[in-house]
């Protein structure tokens, strides 16, 4: 059918046909029968071949789509820059004087198919030369509507055209040059709002271009974000709104329009003057009318909405809470007074807190007119006591009206109506208030003054941060009222942590003098009460402060301080205050401002009225019984009963140190693993006044170094206390630190039997321990005696030991020496244990009866040494010039084999011997030789021996080795004189 064809001829249309092939197409040029069907279907249509486009339905289907879609694309740029040719060859028959607004339409004609062309910098270039070309027309009333309508088009594909090519101020530039342009041109008076209207929308649409940018990943800023411009549209749509309220009532019907901007009732008229001045009148007349009928809060709410999550989105605080008052007031003049209500709730928390009393004050009016509207019991109380508060800004005589209300409220009585309200409207909610009162709801209302800032001012304290359990607890509430008249309360009571407690903190007193506030005037009301001894220890913490107004025949108010009182106005230093300054004691001395609170205090155990003396003689020694003398006295008036003595180290120190420490009560027995550090509840018994209880505690300390030991007296005894008999529980603690010293220190020598050091003892052989005690102790020593336990050596001689009950002072030395042998060892071991050294000591200055203190020493090690060949010599202890003097040399073979050895004697001057001088001998293993000389001795006084000199050839032991158990000297004593018997008689 030709039919659209037809009727498209005019439009310059293009058209192309596109046949959908199910089968699979053969290769181009095979098929014969489709290429004379495609002619066929070109010459009925009256297309060209190039129009006609087949799509087969095959697997490649995507591929063909992109085919026919670049195809469809240079169809499209083809016809659109033919139009943009045909549009620009009318310019030359136009004539700026006669054909201005079809140079605009001209302009606007291009760059809108350049747009759609995608060639958007030459569409943005049009669009701007359009737009400078409609400022250029004269305007008037009657055409001032037509040039905004049609510079707002075009100012916002500016815009768009703007924040597509990246740049946004080149956006906000034009935009501001555009409300620049038109915001003065108003037109007609009559029909103001239409360009409140209109200026609203400019700025609606800008936010929306500028929040779409935002959304394709354009950066905004706290100064420059879309919330300023959805403001702004809000605040011209406001404008619109009063205007429309101004309007009188008309009806009249309005027809369709056939371009934008114009009026119906004369469209295409282009003259400054109306055709027809009553019509003109009936349309204008007739737009107000319909104007009437537009939501205006709807659309306000919208663009409050709008912009409050924008500042929301990028953190202004207080441009939100701006916005979010106008909203409620917009829902207020809506009669949505729930919404209202809740928004301005909401925002009331920060201007509380940032002190904007004049703008809290004229929410609080819209809010107390919201709740009297809705017959809001809660809120219309809590809105009162705000707007009678000391942050409101209302004068006197509005404060008086709405203390009225508050006290009609409180009597369960209607209120008054707000004087802003209109007539309608308050007898409306005066039916609802009617409905609150016959419905039989709850009468007790409960409010939370601490986020609120009520007429009526607390304060709480305690009169010390703390109490000692036989004193009486007292805390004083301020009540202050900032109300125009004075006000009465019935109730008055303060909540504790601990709740039994509570019974004593209420005042109900019927006085009706004690209970009125006066304007400015400050109440003191003080409370008192005795602790529990379950307390002692325990903070009791004021939980709340509570206050009743109205009464039970009429409605109940409970205002409730969390804490020690204070609200949303009070500072935080304030609240966190817990200075421990004196409040007066008479209300006249009472200065607000200057008191602060204390909101708990700690109870303390009381203070004992003992004297606890320990006797003891520092420093203490290690591992004596260290005996510390405790004396408790009684001061207390009355018996002090159950006694009980904590003795021993004090919990909290080095874990070393209670593994280390023994306490008892019994010297008698030596301490050891089980006994404790610390002896809990010793039972001293009852204590009477003014006497006294003894007790001796004894501590055994391991190791040196400083000690903190605790004595902890606990008692109880029965007080009255302002009344009331209690059972208290006293405690004292007194420690002491103790210096642990080593009472001495011991040291051992190994000495050859010639008293010459040892570096290693030679097994089988005699050899000497020298043993050395010196005191480090400030106190005489006694030392009762030494023993040597589990050595491995012998003592040869069986002699007792020296050291016996030997007392010694400070830096004094007891030395004893005891001859040792080392016998044989079957394991070849290069060392052996000496053994241990016990010392059994004591203080001198203790009882005889005192336990001895065993002092364990463990000796060296020693190193040992064995000798293959042994020899030694019988001699006499003293020779005596020319006179014989007999010696013996023995020589053992302690090897397993036959030694031969030669002997030498070497000459001295001191001495002649006879014997044999030069002998070879053999010995056999295990066995003796005995070899015997006569010294004669020539000089007196201390003499060399003469030396033998000892070779053996089958053993490494040099000659001087062998020489060492041999003696070098002797004394020699000059020759005596012959004894005369008579002259000894004689004498």
């Amino acid at each position: 059918s030709n039919k659209p064809l037809s009727s498209l001829q005019s439009r310059n249309t293009k058209v192309a046909v596109v046949l959908i092939q199910r089968k699979t197409p053969m290769p181009p040029g095979e098929d014969l029968v489709a290429s004379e069907r495609a002619a066929a279907i070109c010459h009925a249509c009256d297309l060209s071949g190039k129009s006609l486009f087949v799509l087969p339905h095959t697997d490649h289907l995507v591929g063909y789509i992109i085919r026919l879609e670049n195809a469809f694309y240079e169809h499209a740029q083809t016809y659109y820059y033919n139009e943009i040719r045909r549009v620009k060859s009318h310019k030359e028959f136009l004539n700026k004087t006669t054909h201005q607004l079809l140079f605009v339409r001209h302009q606007f004609k291009i760059a809108f198919f350049s747009e759609l062309k995608q060639d958007t910098q030459n569409a943005l270039k049009h669009y701007r030369t359009a737009y400078s070309l409609v400022h250029e027309l004269r305007a008037h009333e009657s055409n001032m509507l037509e040039i905004k309508t049609l510079a707002g088009f075009i100012n916002y594909k500016v815009c768009r055209l703007c924040f597509l090519h990246n740049t946004p101020l080149d956006a906000i530039s034009q935009f501001r040059k555009h409300i620049d342009l038109c915001k003065k041109k108003i037109g007609s008076a009559e029909l103001a709002f239409e360009h409140a209207a209109w200026m609203a929308k400019q700025f609606q649409s800008f936010g929306e271009l500028f929040d779409d940018a935002i959304k394709l990943g354009l950066a905004a800023i706290q100064t420059q974000n879309p919330g300023f411009y959805y403001q702004q549209a809000a605040y011209y749509s406001q404008e619109r709104k009063r205007l429309a309220l101004q309007l009188s009532q008309v009806n009249f019907i309005l027809g369709g329009l056939d371009y934008y901007g114009q009026r119906p009732w004369r469209q295409g008229h282009q003259s400054i003057d109306p055709p027809d001045q009553d019509k003109e009148k009936k349309g204008i007349l007739a737009l107000q009318i319909n104007e009437k009928d537009v939501p205006h809060s709807e659309l306000i709410i919208t663009l409050l909405s709008n912009a409050v999550a924008q500042f929301k989105k990028y953190k202004c605080p207080r441009m939100k809470s701006h916005l979010m008052v106008q909203m409620g007031e917009e829902y207020y003049h809506a009669q949505d007074y729930a919404k209202a209500l809740k928004l301005l709730d909401y925002v009331m928390c920060d201007y509380r807190a940032e002190r904007w009393c004049g703008i809290q004050t004229a929410i609080l009016t819209t809010a107390l007119h919201c709740a009297y509207l809705m017959a809001s019991v809660k809120d219309y109380i809590i809105f009162c006591m705000e707007l009678l508060g000391r942050a409101s800004t209302l004068k006197k005589e509005q404060k008086l009206r709405i203390e009225q209300n508050l006290i009609q409220v409180l009597k369960n009585k209607i209120p008054d109506a707000e004087p802003q309200c209109d007539q309608v409207s308050a007898q409306a909610g005066r039916s609802l208030w009617n409905e609150c009162m016959t419905s039989g709801g709850s009468n007790e209302f409960i409010i939370d003054v601490q986020d609120y800032i009520p007429f009526i001012q607390c304060k709480a304290k305690f009169r010390s941060p703390s109490f000692h359990v036989d004193e009486v607890i007292q805390l004083q509430v301020l009540v202050r009222a900032d109300c125009p008249n004075p006000v009465s309360f019935t109730k008055l009571a303060v909540t504790l942590s601990n709740q039994e407690y509570n019974k004593w903190c209420v005042l109900e007193t019927s006085s009706q003098e004690c209970k009125t506030l006066l304007p400015g005037k400050t109440k003191c009301y003080n409370f008192s009460f005795v602790a529990k001894t379950k307390d002692v220890g325990k903070k009791i913490e004021m939980t709340g402060i509570e206050v009743m107004l109205g009464s039970s025949s009429g409605r109940c108010v409970f205002l409730r301080w969390r804490g020690a009182g204070g609200d949303a106005a009070t500072t935080r230093e304030f609240l966190q205050s817990n200075k421990s300054s004196s409040w007066p004691d008479t209300e006249e001395d009472l200065d607000w401002e200057s008191m602060t609170i204390l909101q708990n205090t700690m109870i303390m155990s009381r203070v004992p009225k003992i004297s606890v003396q320990l006797s003891h003689q520092p420093p203490a020694l290690s591992n004596e019984m260290y005996c510390i003398h405790c004396t408790v006295q009684s001061l207390e008036e009355g018996v002090a009963k159950d006694v009980k003595l904590t003795a021993g180290l004090k919990p909290g120190q080095d874990a070393n140190l209670s593994q280390t420490t023994r306490v008892t009560l019994d010297n008698s027995k030596a301490c050891d693993d089980t006994t404790p550090s610390l002896l809990p509840d010793i039972l001293l018994g009852n204590l009477k006044p003014g006497k006294k209880l003894e007790k001796c505690v004894y501590v055994s300390s391991l190791t040196t170094g400083p000690r903190l030991f605790l004595f902890h007296i606990a008692y109880s005894i029965d007080l009255s206390v302002d009344g009331q008999q209690i059972l208290c529980k006293c405690q004292k603690d007194e420690m002491i630190t103790i210096e642990t010293l080593v009472p001495f220190e011991v040291s051992a020598n190994f000495l050859s039997t010639k008293f010459e050091p040892l570096e290693q003892v030679a097994v089988d052989l005699p050899f000497l321990m020298l043993t050395e005690i010196r005191s480090s102790s400030p106190w005489p020593l006694l030392l009762a005696s030494t023993s040597l336990q589990n050595i491995g050596i012998t003592n040869t001689q069986h002699h007792k030991y020296q050291i016996q009950d030997v007392i010694l002072r400070k830096d004094e030395c007891a030395s004893e020496c005891l001859c040792l042998r080392c016998p044989s060892l079957a394991d070849n071991n290069n060392d052996v244990a000496t053994g241990q050294y016990v010392i059994l000591w004591r203080r001198h200055s203790s009882s005889p009866d005192s336990p001895l203190i065993s002092t364990t020493v463990t000796l060296p090690h020693a190193s040992l040494e064995r000798v293959p060949l042994y020899i030694h010599a019988d001699i006499p202890p003293f020779g005596r010039v020319r006179e014989s003097l007999p010696v013996c040399f023995h020589i053992e073979n302690r090897t397993a084999l036959v030694q031969e050895v030669q002997i030498s004697v070497e000459p001295s001057e001191s001495f002649m011997f006879s014997g044999l001088k030069q002998v070879h001998i053999r010995i056999l293993p295990g066995s003796k030789q005995q070899m015997l000389y006569n010294y004669y001795p020539l000089i007196a006084g201390y003499q060399t021996l003469p030396q033998l000199s000892i070779s053996v050839d089958r053993c490494t032991t040099k000659a001087y080795n062998l020489r060492r158990f041999l003696p070098h000297r002797i004394f020699v004593k000059p020759q005596g004189k012959e004894v005369d018997n008579d002259s000894i008689a004689a004498a």
